[in-house]
Order: C-alpha cells, then structure tokens, then sequence
C-alpha cells in the first residue's frame, strides 16, 4: 500500500509543476519569445521542472523575449543575446527544448495506452513482452521521438531559412541523439520505479492514472535532463544543433 504521506507529496509536486507553467504562461503573453516555439517548450519543461524552471525563465528566457530581441537590434548593441548567455545556459536551454517534446510525447503516448490497452498490444505487450510498460515505452519513444523533431524543425528552418526536406534532415541530425539520451534517463528511472521500487516496497503497481506515477515521472524527466546535457553540450559545440 502506497503511504499517505507519499501520495500527498506526489499530489503537492503535480500542483506545483501546473501551477509553475500556468505562471510562465501568463507571463508569456505578456512577453512572447522571440521563437515563438519557446512559448510552448518553457511551460511544458515546467510541469516537472516547477520552481527551478521558472527561474530559469525569469533569469534567461526573459532575455529571448520579442522585445529583448527587437530592443538588441535597435539599439545595436555589440552584445546579443546569445553572446549574454553562458554556454552552459544555452546548453540547458536546448536541453529543456528536447526535453519538451519527450515530455509531450510520453504524457500523450502513456494516457493513449490506458485508454485503450490493446494499443499495448499492438506494440509488443503479451507476445513480445511480458510487462506492459515495455510496449508502452515503444509507444513514448514514437510519440517523443515525432513531437521532438517537430519542435527542433520550427527552430532550426526560421534560423537556417531551410528548405522544407531540408530542414526535416537538419531536424532529425539535431534531435535524434539527443531525444533518444532523454529518453534513456527517464526510461532508467521509471523501471527502477515501475519495476522494482513500487511493487517491492510497496506491494503495488505504478498506475498511469494515480498522482505517484505522475511524480515518478516529474523525476524521471529530471533523469533525462542529466542524461541528455553532455550530448547536448556535443551538439551545438560542434554546430550541429542551433544555439537558443
């Protein structure tokens, strides 16, 4: 049995990353980035990253709104705002920018298959895997692996003033190693959550549709963060992904 005081933890953090993203939001329409998918990734990023993505919005991605941007350019100042930012920054924030469309990806992916489990069963579940988690997991990594690449093309096009098919291929060279590094740290955690912790300890299995699973994921995220950074540092060290 799940204790009370997890499941009021797991219940505070829920509220907490919606409460963070409705802040940023409300912010943002105010303050549009000047990348408007921006807008979408830094509320996204919040529903697990909470507080410490907030402040991460207000201490650098205020610097990338439309009038931070338009401001840079009519006053001509020598400094942009990417030179502003530290590189780590900038890593982080292409991080997150990844991050947001796993995060889209599983949430979609994880309801789609409990509404409707023989969706897992088409992925693998019963004749190519025991547990049902591992044909969902099939199921994020399309979902992530597509709302990713999708993010990443309405980055790079506008800056590359790439061709369509062009800025596809961009796409996939930019999101590939780094979506599929997301994924790895959050896949870690959440079997050692799913698979072990949770039936082990408690005697009972993660539902999708419980506030503990929901939480376990908000950490899991944070797992692929960590797990995705130096392969985003790679990245746009050496070009191939846009600085933001």
């Amino acid at each position: 049995m799940i204790p009370y005081g997890l499941h009021l933890v797991s219940l505070f953090a829920l509220i907490l990353g919606f409460t963070s993203a409705g802040v940023i939001m409300i912010d943002e329409m105010r303050h549009p980035q000047h990348m408007w998918i921006m807008n979408v990734v830094w509320p996204v990023v919040a529903l697990f990253g909470t507080v410490l993505t907030v402040w991460a919005y207000f201490r650098y991605g205020r610097r990338a709104t439309m009038a931070a941007v338009m401001n840079e350019k009519t006053e001509a100042r020598d400094s942009s705002v990417k030179s502003a930012t530290p590189f780590p920054v900038m890593v982080g924030k292409a991080t997150l920018h990844c991050g947001s469309g796993c995060t889209l990806g599983d949430i979609c992916a994880e309801w789609l298959a409990f509404a409707f489990p023989a969706i897992a069963v088409w992925f693998g579940w019963h004749w190519l895997f025991s547990e049902k988690v591992f044909a969902v997991w099939v199921l994020d990594f399309i979902f992530a692996f597509v709302i990713g690449v999708a993010f990443q093309y309405f980055t790079i096009v506008p800056m590359r003033h790439l061709t369509p098919k062009a800025g596809v291929k961009a796409a996939l060279k930019a999101d590939a190693l780094s979506l599929t590094a997301w994924q790895i740290g959050m896949y870690g955690f959440m079997a050692f959550a799913n698979l072990y912790y949770f039936p082990h300890v408690f005697g009972v299995r993660l539902e999708v549709d419980s506030v503990e699973f929901w939480f376990m994921m908000q950490i899991a995220m944070l797992c692929g963060f960590i797990t995705s950074y130096p392969v985003n540092w790679w990245l746009l060290r050496f070009g191939i992904k846009e600085m933001m």
